[in-house]
């Protein structure tokens, strides 16, 4: 498996900003664009992209905190939290798209493409899912802002994983969004917000694994199968 953080890649506004890519060590099966959470392109997410580069996909994760802060990365204290949001508030979910839609047009064209996103990312997905016509796939976890856009509709298929101890997302507004779109895969965990990141309190080994085995089949049929 090969990883590097030198690709830089070009949106259609003329913004440059980097990307971690992690390749596969045979023929790929697809491309997962992987979308950071507050925290940037940090050792977690280049880590979750490795997961799915190990799985056969090539995985790029967009840094897109590059808009304000290039080359930002973060830990997880209380300090470093209220960084990240400060930064996500002066981000706009258009340009974020137009960073997604770089790292998509980055990839080999013959591959089907899908995208996966934590926290922050989780939304990003979800809209991209809705927005953009290139995807085969998306998996959003916990994305705390996607009740805003629930009258938006997924263009591929969609899943959805939520903690049904989430603070930044309560469950009420989650299982709204899963009746809404009864067509998107929804699951519900008994987890807080960022149980899949095994560096913060939240971690919960088993719902991270069994959101992680639902996410690589759900990306296997739609992107792997011919």
């Amino acid at each position: 498996m090969e990883q590097t953080m030198k690709d830089t890649l070009k949106a259609a506004d003329g913004h440059r900003l980097a990307a971690y890519v992690a390749q596969p060590a045979g023929k790929p099966k697809g491309v997962v664009v992987v979308v950071q959470e507050i925290f940037g392109v940090n050792s977690h997410i280049r880590g979750v992209a490795d997961g799915y580069a190990a799985n056969g996909y090539v995985a790029i994760a967009p840094a897109l905190f590059d808009r304000v802060q290039p080359e930002y990365e973060s830990g997880y204290t209380q300090e470093e939290v209220g960084r990240g949001v400060e930064i996500m508030k002066k981000l706009d979910f258009g340009n974020a798209l137009l960073d997604v839609e770089a790292a998509l047009d980055s990839a080999p064209a013959d591959l089907k493409k899908g995208i996966v996103g934590y926290c922050y990312g989780g939304t990003v997905a979800w809209l991209a899912a809705c927005r953009l016509p290139s995807l085969s796939a998306a998996v959003c976890y916990y994305g705390g802002a996607i009740p805003n856009f629930i009258d938006e509709s997924p263009k591929c298929p969609v899943m959805l994983h939520f903690g049904e101890q989430d603070q930044s997302l309560p469950v009420e507004k989650a299982r709204a969004v899963a009746h809404r779109h009864a067509d998107a895969v929804s699951h519900f965990y008994d987890a807080g917000h960022g149980f899949n990141c095994d560096q913060r309190g939240a971690y919960n080994q088993a719902a991270a694994k069994l959101a992680l085995d639902r996410t690589l089949e759900f990306l296997d049929r739609h992107l792997a199968s011919k």
